[in-house]
């Protein structure tokens, strides 16, 4: 079974590669596979966007262990969270917010209290390798859920991701992230936009700055010259606002939480 690891915890360090050991003690034919340890530390809500965006790229009965955890050894709780495909284990911070917001059903919450699949000696400071990946080796060796501890249904949770329709035909949205060319992701969904209604005019404002510009991909722009701001559907199934090769952020002042106003026709 695949086990997916997610952390702040960087390259240069040991914890990587300790939780890795942790995982492999229990389960030697765990598949490991790495999606970043380069979130921001303590970014809690950075963990949470890029879980979002990535773990529908795996196949059905992954188990996806995120650790970024300020929180460590407080009485924040441990966690097994389970969907209708995919399981993750973490700290209960709000890290699985943004995925079980998407989820159509309501997820299985487990507390991991069951020590018998911790590690011997628990470390106040080190949960990844001591109580996540233990029991993300337990769990890929086929041992039932029910196992690690009681289902709770009072699991901590980010604000909601969706933007707030408040006025008609205009939504309060925000940027939930800037990736690392500059693009920055907004929390407007085809829920909300679509292209028809960018070309009946609707446009984004931010920072005192109006887009009204809809591209389908980032080179298009290239035509109407570098550095113009325009709008686009990135592949996390977000509407992004974007600059061909610059950096929209830079170009927009722009930063993680800020207002982002829609407005469109009403059709």
């Amino acid at each position: 079974m695949i086990v997916t690891l997610l952390t702040d915890f960087g390259a240069s360090d040991y914890f990587v590669g300790a939780m890795k050991g942790a995982i492999l003690a229990v389960n030697p034919l765990a598949r490991i596979v790495d999606i970043t340890h380069e979130i921001p530390a303590h970014d809690v809500q950075a963990g949470a966007f890029t879980l979002l965006a990535v773990y529908e790229s795996f196949p059905p009965q992954t188990i996806h262990l995120a650790v970024v955890d300020p929180g460590v050894g407080s009485a924040r709780r441990p966690l097994l969270i389970i969907t209708r495909e995919h399981l993750f284990i973490g700290p209960d911070n709000g890290l699985f917010s943004y995925v079980c917001e998407r989820e159509a059903m309501p997820p299985r919450v487990y507390q991991l209290t069951n020590e018998k699949y911790f590690r011997p000696r628990v470390s106040a400071t080190f949960h990844g390798r001591d109580i996540f990946a233990p029991i993300a080796g337990a769990l890929s060796k086929g041992e039932p859920p029910a196992a690690f501890g009681e289902l709770i249904d009072d699991q901590m949770r980010l604000a909601p991701l969706a933007p707030i329709h408040d006025a008609p035909g205009a939504w309060s949205a925000t940027i939930i992230h800037i990736d690392r060319f500059g693009n920055c992701i907004t929390n407007i969904t085809r829920r909300e936009l679509t292209e028809e209604q960018f070309a009946e005019g609707a446009r984004l404002e931010i920072g005192g700055r109006e887009i009204n510009s809809f591209r389908k991909f980032y080179a298009e722009e290239a035509q109407w010259g570098a550095g113009k701001l325009f709008a686009i559907w990135g592949s996390a199934g977000f509407l992004e606002i974007a600059a061909n090769r610059a950096s929209a952020a830079r170009l927009l002042g722009a930063a993680r939480g800020q207002l982002v106003r829609l407005t469109k026709r009403k059709l």
